[in-house]
């Protein structure tokens, strides 16, 4: 039986239809697997140490920074940070004058955090989340060392499907790729299922940078809201200990 131009052109319409329409299933957001986050004011409680641990090493090999420029720093890889300021005021990276500077600094931060304390309710907040089925990692500027110690401290080690670290990688924050390093430790693929949290806009910069599902700022470490709100972010929280039951409500 002939088909009309008419009948031709519904059917041609319908068939279109069906082939672009997407199961119900396939239109769901997808659900988050990974939490990334950040160790230092984001976990581990932050009284200045680092900062202040930067200002004195630079200081004692005769390498001028202010508070306010290292602070522009917070969150970003150490050893970039020595690199930056012994290259700015010298006008060379002199790798023997980066190593002895970084080689203090890591002196005195291991030695501040002798009594590492943690974000109070940060513990029990990992535990939830791992308890409902979320994996675990972190990123940090510290190096391996550094951080593998601050994290045997507290007994912290088995939390984590990996502790990324600066050294892990060839650019720290802003760059996105101790992120992807995490997710690809935790056997994660899509950006959609991880979220970053952190406390400085470098925190936030990186986890934009990689398309995360959500960058969440903190306000229990370095930065104030008022900067956090100038970055793009999805959530500032007062601490991480708010973090389970944002993730349980829906981000």
């Amino acid at each position: 039986m002939a088909i009309s131009r008419r009948q031709t052109i519904q059917l041609a319409a319908a068939t279109a239809a069906f082939g672009t329409a997407m199961p119900a299933s396939a239109q769901e957001k997808p659900k988050i697997r990974l939490v990334i986050l950040d160790i230092g004011g984001t976990i581990i409680e932050d009284h200045g140490e680092v900062p202040n641990a930067m200002h004195d090493a630079l200081a004692r090999h005769g390498v001028a920074a202010s508070f306010a420029e290292i602070g522009e720093w917070r969150g970003a890889s150490k050893r970039e940070m020595v690199r930056h300021f012994v290259q700015l005021r010298t006008g060379s990276a002199d790798p023997a004058l980066v190593k002895a500077v970084y080689d203090q600094f890591v002196a005195t931060v291991n030695t501040a955090y002798e009594k590492v304390k943690p974000i109070p309710g940060a513990e029990q907040a990992m535990n939830d989340m791992r308890h409902d089925g979320y994996l675990l990692a972190t990123t940090t500027g510290f190096d391996g060392p550094l951080t593998r110690t601050i994290l045997g401290r507290l007994g912290w080690q088995s939390l984590f499907v990996a502790s990324i670290t600066s050294d892990d990688v060839v650019d720290g924050r802003p760059a996105p790729y101790m992120l992807f390093h995490a997710m690809e430790a935790a056997r994660v693929d899509n950006v959609a299922e991880a979220i970053a949290i952190g406390d400085t806009p470098l925190d936030l910069q990186a986890a934009n940078n990689a398309a995360l599902a959500a960058a969440i700022a903190v306000t229990s470490g370095a930065a104030t809201e008022a900067r956090l709100r100038k970055e793009k972010y999805s959530r500032i929280l007062p601490s991480v200990a708010s973090l389970p039951a944002l993730l349980r409500s829906g981000i």
